[in-house]
């Protein structure tokens, strides 16, 4: 989630382009709903005034509109004045980014979760303008400073019990009944599982999932093992639906080998650079339904 490396151009031609889309979309919403609120007024029931009077009411109230109506939202005015000001750019790629932000724009405003807290945040919590975006980010100190920066970003602090090293048996365990087994994860038996999340966030109907946290490039790291399996079973759990879940990273060894297994290539919906794109279905109202697709 953090920069590593600088895009700036192609990014904020990008961001840009996004940006004015989504403003494009805000203000057609407005206007739909400004004209369901305010329709023109019916002739028929109204023999005490002229007809003539009552029309040219109707059209000085439909243009009569607060001075901030059409301007930009303050949270996309913001995200837009940042980034193209900013020399620090996100840790993805240009078609990476426009993976997610393609679906994004057509589920938003939804549910997002995403494993990881960085530079890019903001534009992720942007990009889903009126829905809700949780970060669930590995370092505490981390949060306090992104927290200054950007105050209404909302993002919890989570411990991680695994390692890098450790990845080769913690895939062995979720080969096991108790991991492949469909429920919630906060009441699992299987160590892959994260427990320690705010309940809010096992009770919340994600619509897209993105893990691209914790720290995975080093042995001792806590690696995405939990991460991508605690992803798999909140889509596999949720009461109906789909969701589209992104790993990034894809091109190290766990994030390769966990993504393909627990969120199933059956799944796979494509791969870009170093991100993959997985559209999971609800298991509860078929527990019978394998793991992964046949």
């Amino acid at each position: 989630m953090r920069p590593k490396t600088n895009q700036g151009l192609n990014f904020k031609i990008l961001l840009l382009g996004v940006f004015l889309a989504f403003l494009l979309l805000f203000i057609l919403r407005s206007s739909l709903s400004t004209s369901k609120e305010n329709p023109t007024p019916v002739l028929q029931n109204l023999p005490a005034r002229n007809s003539n009077d009552v029309i040219e009411e109707a059209e000085a109230k439909s243009t009569n509109c607060s001075p901030s109506c059409n301007k930009i939202p303050r949270p996309l005015a913001q995200a837009l004045l940042h980034y193209t000001t900013s020399t620090i750019t996100p840790q993805q790629t240009l078609k990476e980014i426009s993976v997610t932000a393609k679906v994004l724009e057509k589920k938003s405003p939804c549910n997002f979760l995403v494993f990881g807290l960085g530079h890019d945040s903001l534009m992720w919590s942007t990009f889903n303008y009126g829905g809700r975006t949780v970060f669930l980010e590995e370092d505490g100190a981390w949060i306090e400073q992104i927290k200054r920066r950007f105050p209404t970003l909302e993002s919890y602090h989570v411990k991680y019990d695994s390692k890098v090293n450790q990845a080769e048996n913690l895939m062995d365990v979720g080969k096991g009944p108790e991991c492949t087994a469909v429920g919630d994860p906060k009441f699992s038996m299987c160590q892959l599982a994260l427990k320690g999340l705010p309940n809010d966030i096992y009770e919340t109907k994600w619509d897209l999932i993105m893990v691209d946290a914790p720290t995975g490039y080093y042995e001792e790291a806590p690696g995405r093992m939990t991460a991508i399996y605690t992803a798999g079973m909140m889509a596999r759990n949720r009461e109906e639906g789909e969701t589209d879940v992104f790993v990034h990273d894809v091109n190290r060894v766990v994030e390769d080998k966990f993504s393909n297994a627990f969120l199933c290539e059956g799944y796979m919906k494509k791969q870009v650079g170093r991100l993959r794109h997985f559209t999971i279905p609800s298991h509860r109202d078929n527990l019978d339904k394998p793991f992964c697709p046949v």
